[in-house]
């Protein structure tokens, strides 16, 4: 997220000592690093106060591929070797300490102040922070970053952009080696040659960001390809700006306009749902006006007679919060979060936010000075190989040292608990056993992994499941007798249908049953109006999705066809359902219509793991007559809620078995406890 202040001083440095011909050559920019202050001051003023997105991260990414180009080109032209592997050990050398520290610092915190519920995220999301891939982790989870719910929102979500800097580190350099090679083969500059490679890079990219985003903004936003583009912006000004000379008068003016952009990008701008793509030129091109503005003509001091904001920018107090801007990114996230968490606010108020800013100024300090600055390498130097592999390799000792006994021990224990309590765990058929004295630790555990907390089928579909379509078939699962089993029965939905799956799965195979599930989050078989945000996401998926069940000629589909609502008798049949049943049976598949499950506002099972009373009547969460009831003469129908919420009372906890596994999914050691209740309800249906 932040630039490389060893880049900043090796710059300095070389400017100093250089005296290549090189087209006006820059000195040091003061203002460049006041500009990197007041973005991260937008950063931490718009996440603490605001709760929306500044548009700062993209500035520093744009200003770190900005330094990172100037330090390589100087290279070129001086005939130096790029020495790639030197390079990469030293950057991350400079980038690990403080992220390593406060990364080791807030897993401890986590450990101590977040619900078990929150323990299997947060280590998946620890180990892609230390290896630099949290942008994926979040990119494929679907989270949302601009939530400040502490309950959704993760204290290490702001990693997302060390990780895309972390990747681009690795890329640039190849793209320089490169361009070195090509050099040599063209005879042409080095200015040349990089223009047109990361003016390559930029124009794909960007296209590439602007459809992505129309299509699937989540996912784009943590998106490295749907990123590149803004650091391709930053090489392209290092490699314009030496020729690039304006008066005095309109340099300010442009300068001015730059930064007051800057500062109100994310109020006039939808930086939640539109960035990165064409939106994302705001902040850039603001950014790059501020740096234009502070480029004097030659021989001409950069802050002497300057209009624009360039003195602002190279004031001390503003130069003092530059410094520590890396280490104040790194801290004022995970204390906005858990400060949220502990206090069970949805937004900090001022007095909270000016505590937590305070903290964090206090915090970044102490990371600049006791962490940063002792293992920084002198300006311009890479460091002993060896040293930078030694230095790299503590730093991830240190967030293994955290991470790595946490999550062993609370799995291992997990496991022991599950072994030795196994015929307690009666789920559905137990009742009511919440505060029951016996002692038996519920499940599924903190530590139990994704597949004993979620339902899966045994393997990704294949043969004549299988189809070209990436969607459909990245979201196809069988079981392992689909190809073979005398009945064939298909699945199709959301997450709920997926749930489903768990009651589904032991009764098929008693019955002998091949199982074919097509699942994608958010898309259950509803349609959609033009406009709502999962019609561009689903619907095609939705429609390929039935095309290929329809092929496969399944013997029954079951699918949801309710959508309840959280805390709310406001259940209703899904949109398009009586479609959806009459194409499967014009084609001769029966249709089963399960009913959804009671859902929530509270996540049920830290209810549960807490021992604390958030057991709710269903008539506060279903409807008083099940709406698939306008289906019944064409459509079988699975109800369960009789035994989610026996006499009337859904439950937290029933046969030491959570119910749910957050505020509206069932946990799968309790849906599979369902079964013969499906078993009942199916009755001779294909029995063998």
């Amino acid at each position: 997220m932040t630039v490389d202040a060893e880049s900043r001083r090796a710059h300095r440095a070389a400017a100093v000592r250089s005296s290549a011909p090189r087209p006006q050559a820059q000195g040091y920019r003061r203002d460049i690093d006041g500009l990197r202050a007041v973005a991260i001051l937008l950063v931490v003023v718009y996440h603490v106060w605001i709760g929306r997105v500044s548009g700062g991260v993209d500035v520093f990414l744009m200003i770190s591929a900005f330094f990172l180009t100037g330090s390589f080109v100087r290279r070129m032209d001086a005939g130096k070797p790029l020495a790639v592997g030197s390079f990469l050990l030293s950057r991350f050398r400079r980038l690990m300490p403080a992220a390593a520290v406060v990364l080791a610092a807030t897993l401890g915190a986590c450990w101590l102040l977040l619900p078990q519920t929150a323990w299997p995220q947060l280590w998946k999301e620890g180990w892609a922070s230390l290896g630099y891939v949290q942008n994926w982790v979040l990119a494929l989870d679907g989270v949302d970053y601009y939530a400040h719910d502490s309950a959704l929102a993760s204290p290490l979500q702001h990693f997302w952009s060390l990780s895309v800097q972390g990747q681009v580190f690795v890329l640039w350099p190849v793209l320089f080696l490169l361009g070195a090679l090509l050099v040599r083969w063209t005879k042409k500059s080095t200015t040349a040659v990089m223009a047109w490679i990361f003016g390559l890079v930029f124009a794909g990219s960007l296209a590439f960001s602007i459809w992505e985003t129309a299509d699937l903004q989540t996912f784009a936003y943590f998106d490295t390809g749907a990123r590149l583009w803004e650091f391709a912006a930053g090489s392209l000004l290092a490699l314009a700006l030496p020729y690039v000379r304006l008066p005095r008068v309109p340099r300010a003016i442009l300068g001015w306009l730059g930064l007051a952009g800057l500062v109100v990008c994310g109020m006039v701008i939808d930086v939640r749902g539109g960035f990165p793509g064409y939106l994302a030129l705001w902040p850039i091109v603001s950014a790059a006006l501020v740096i234009l503005a502070g480029t004097p003509p030659k021989g001409e001091h950069p802050e002497r007679g300057d209009l624009g904001p360039g003195r602002f920018l190279a004031t001390r107090p503003v130069l003092a919060l530059g410094r520590d801007a890396y280490a104040l990114y790194l801290v004022h996230w995970p204390i906005l979060i858990l400060w949220l968490t502990v206090r069970e606010h949805p937004q900090a108020s001022f007095l909270d936010g000016l505590l937590i800013i305070v903290i964090s100024l206090i915090l970044a300090r102490a990371v600049t000075l006791l962490v940063e600055r002792p293992l920084r390498l002198p300006a311009g130097q890479r460091g002993r190989p060896w040293r930078n592999v030694g230095v790299i390799a503590l730093c991830a000792a240190l967030v293994a040292a955290v991470l790595a006994p946490w999550q062993v021990t609370t799995t291992i224990q997990a496991e022991i608990q599950k072994t030795a309590y196994a015929a307690q765990y009666t789920g559905a058929a137990g009742g009511d056993t919440a505060g029951d004295g016996k002692g038996v630790p519920l499940i599924p555990a903190p530590g139990a992994g994704d597949r004993e907390r979620w339902s899966r089928l045994d393997e990704a579909c294949a043969g004549r499941f299988a189809t070209e379509d990436a969607d459909v078939q990245e979201s196809c699962t069988q079981t392992k007798n689909a190809a073979t089993a005398k009945h064939l029965v298909v699945v199709i939905g959301d997450s709920h249908a997926n749930q489903f799956s768990g009651a589904l799965r032991p009764v098929a195979d008693e019955r002998g049953w091949g199982v074919v599930m097509l699942m994608r989050p958010w898309c259950s078989l509803e349609t959609h109006d033009a406009g709502d945000d999962l019609a561009d996401y689903c619907d095609d998926w939705q429609r390929n999705a039935t095309e290929l069940a329809l092929s496969i000629h399944p013997d029954a589909l079951f699918t949801i066809v309710t959508a309840a609502s959280p805390d709310s008798p406001d259940e209703r049949l899904i949109n398009g359902a009586s479609e959806t049943v009459d194409r499967f049976l014009a084609e001769g598949v029966p249709v089963f219509g399960v009913r959804d499950n009671p859902r929530s506002t509270t996540n049920l099972w830290e209810c549960a793991l807490n021992g604390e009373p958030c057991n709710f009547p269903v008539e506060q969460a279903l409807a008083a007559d099940n709406p698939a009831e306008a289906l019944s003469d064409r459509v079988r129908l699975i109800d369960f809620t009789p035994w989610i919420c026996p006499q009337g009372l859904c439950l937290t906890e029933m046969g030491h078995v959570a119910v749910y596994l957050d505020n509206n999914h069932l946990s799968y050691p309790f849906v599979k406890t369902l079964a013969p209740a499906l078993d009942q309800q199916l009755g001779e249906f294909l029995k063998p």
